[in-house]
């Protein structure tokens, strides 16, 4: 188990490790937009595009299948670069910082950290629902994304679901924090007049849902850069550069 003061991410080789730092970076030049903010273009585009989607639904799901297979993990959210929850907003309203047990970084820290760990359950539910997305999620022009930025695919199908994962996430997080009763949690949530567990849960999917997009959208930079290491035939001619 990590240490939340330190962030130990003894989970994870060095070298994984490495290349999550790198990933970052890629992020930062390709950056992963909110739904409606893609420049994809779209049914009323005017390009029809006639590249396969086949190569483009596979480049989803290997991404996700990777984002997930990490998020799962116990610790998945707070040992990734890309997709640690910063404290949610909603712990950190004006006054409430300065006075009682959240006026201690000590105490916020290890807070941040375990709302961390609810996280994941979330994403363990949210996880087969992309998966069932990438399935039949409509791509007008397949060659348009395929030639997009480190994040092409990721922002398509992010701007097809939604909201959905939020939704989803929301009464599973919710369990599990009902289920755990953490003293941490417990404190900051009593701390905060007019706050639930459930205002909790919903603040806390949302942050996930952008923590699971950007690692989607890492991993499928990390395809993008190199995609021989998926030992997919069809990804590899797709994605092989000039």
């Amino acid at each position: 188990m990590a240490n939340w003061a330190t962030g130990d991410k003894s989970v994870e080789s060095d070298a994984d490790w490495s290349r999550r730092g790198v990933l970052l970076g890629m992020l930062a030049t390709g950056v992963l937009m909110l739904p409606g903010c893609s420049t994809l273009a779209g049914p009323g585009s005017g390009s029809t595009g006639s590249a396969s989607a086949d190569p483009v639904r596979r480049l989803m799901r290997t991404s996700s299948e990777r984002a997930f297979a990490w998020l799962g993990q116990p610790e998945g959210f707070w040992t990734s670069p890309v997709a640690r929850i910063p404290l949610p907003v909603l712990f950190g309203r004006p006054g409430k910082t300065t006075t009682g047990v959240l006026k201690s970084k000590a105490f916020r820290d290890k807070l941040q950290y375990q709302l961390n760990l609810f996280a994941t359950p979330g994403a363990r539910v949210a996880g087969p629902l992309v998966l069932k997305a990438v399935q039949s999620v409509p791509i007008p022009n397949p060659a348009e994304v395929l030639a997009g930025g480190n994040t092409a695919a990721t922002t398509l199908l992010r701007r097809a679901m939604g909201p959905a994962l939020v939704n989803a996430m929301i009464p599973e997080i919710e369990r599990a924090i009902n289920e755990a009763q953490d003293n941490t949690l417990n404190q900051a949530i009593a701390a905060l007049k007019g706050v639930t567990v459930q205002d909790t849960a919903h603040a806390l999917a949302l942050d996930a849902d952008n923590g699971i997009w950007y690692e989607i959208g890492a991993a499928e930079a990390a395809i993008r850069q190199n995609p021989a290491e998926t030992n997919d035939s069809v990804l590899i001619g797709a994605l092989k550069k000039g």
